[in-house]
């Protein structure tokens, strides 16, 4: 499955419920995650896509290390199973109230 598919799914998915979903796109600082999801109950996730065998560039690993270092949760998901595991997970916590 071709990595704009897995991402469109799952950001339909999410809407679904209740995150807001947003493309996240921060000029001049390449390797930015491909989104960032707003739970409703306000936690805030960093989300890089990629297909089942993508790996991640260089610039992604720096952008990721930046944010788990200003304790953001950034999440990679690679492939629709991931996905599938991430949606499952993320509705275990919204059911019981909110942040791990």
């Amino acid at each position: 499955m071709r990595e704009a598919n897995i991402e469109q799914s799952l950001r339909l998915r999410l809407q679904k419920m209740g995150c807001l979903v947003y493309k996240f796109v921060s000029p001049g600082n390449d390797g930015v995650p491909d989104r960032i999801v707003v739970t409703p109950t306000g936690e805030t996730i960093y989300v890089e896509l990629k297909t089942s065998r993508g790996n991640l560039r260089p610039e992604q690993r720096v952008q990721i290390r930046r944010l788990e270092r200003n304790h953001a949760r950034v999440v990679v998901i690679r492939g629709k199973d991931e996905a599938d595991d991430f949606i499952r997970e993320l509705g275990y916590w919204e059911r019981r109230g909110g942040r791990r």
